[in-house]
């Protein structure tokens, strides 16, 4: 069996800059409105450590009720603000095809290792019509550091499907240099794709496993399941 974990902005889809929206107005309304979000980095980063940045740059103390406060009110305004008509929203070249085609497969379990609060992934990807596709996942809620993911998701698909999985089985794809660290140390394959911020040859410096400038070639991808890419 081949696991395969997918990042959700800017690999899978493309909100329109919808969470940080979302969050920028949570944090205000929050902690009010001379209190902002400018200069945190997005890219790649749990929600926990986003806001945990936002907290630190404001020197404002962190504090468990806090993030808790700020989850709720993110994921308020995420659902209405993702609805709204955004020419910026797309789903990912190639992706509903490729989903398609893996998920009619016996041999790939589809999950997600994302950033994303579990319940915000699901906002945005019901969004899209894509969410039904992931049985399993590692989420924000799991843990502070993506790098503590990889495990999780693991251990989640070994609860969904009753097997174990080697780490070398694992995929790890995702659009920034972050998710390729999170991949290497845990022995999982890092696959890049420059969808998102990051250039093909900022991606390619960090050595993944396997990197597409997006994933439009089905058949391209599914050659790295049988390590022929």
């Amino acid at each position: 069996m081949r696991v395969l974990l997918f990042d959700i902005d800017l690999t899978l889809v493309n909100t329109g800059g919808a969470g940080r929206i979302a969050m920028t107005r949570a944090f205000t309304e929050l902690f009010g409105p001379d209190k902002r979000m400018d200069g945190v980095s997005f890219a790649g980063r749990t929600d926990r450590v986003i806001f945990r940045d936002a907290v630190e740059q404001n020197q404002l103390p962190w504090r468990a009720e806090d993030e808790e406060a700020f989850k709720q009110r993110y994921l308020t305004y995420l659902r209405a603000e993702i609805k709204k008509p955004n020419p910026r929203q797309h789903v990912e070249p190639g992706i509903p095809e490729l989903l398609q085609v893996l998920s009619q497969r016996s041999d790939v379990a589809l999950g997600l290792l994302t950033g994303n609060w579990r319940a915000g992934a699901e906002i945005k990807l019901e969004h899209f019509g894509l969410f039904h596709y992931f049985r399993f996942g590692a989420f924000a809620d799991d843990a502070e550091s993506r790098n503590d993911l990889p495990a999780v998701a693991r251990r989640r698909f070994q609860e969904t499907f009753g097997q174990p999985v080697a780490a070398s089985d694992m995929f790890i794809i995702g659009d920034t240099p972050l998710d390729v660290a999170c991949a290497k140390p845990f022995g999982a394959k890092a696959v890049s794709v420059a969808t998102g911020f990051f250039s093909y040859e900022e991606l390619a410096a960090c050595h993944p496993d396997y990197l597409f400038h997006d994933l439009s070639n089905t058949e391209a991808f599914l050659k790295i399941l049988n390590g022929r890419a």
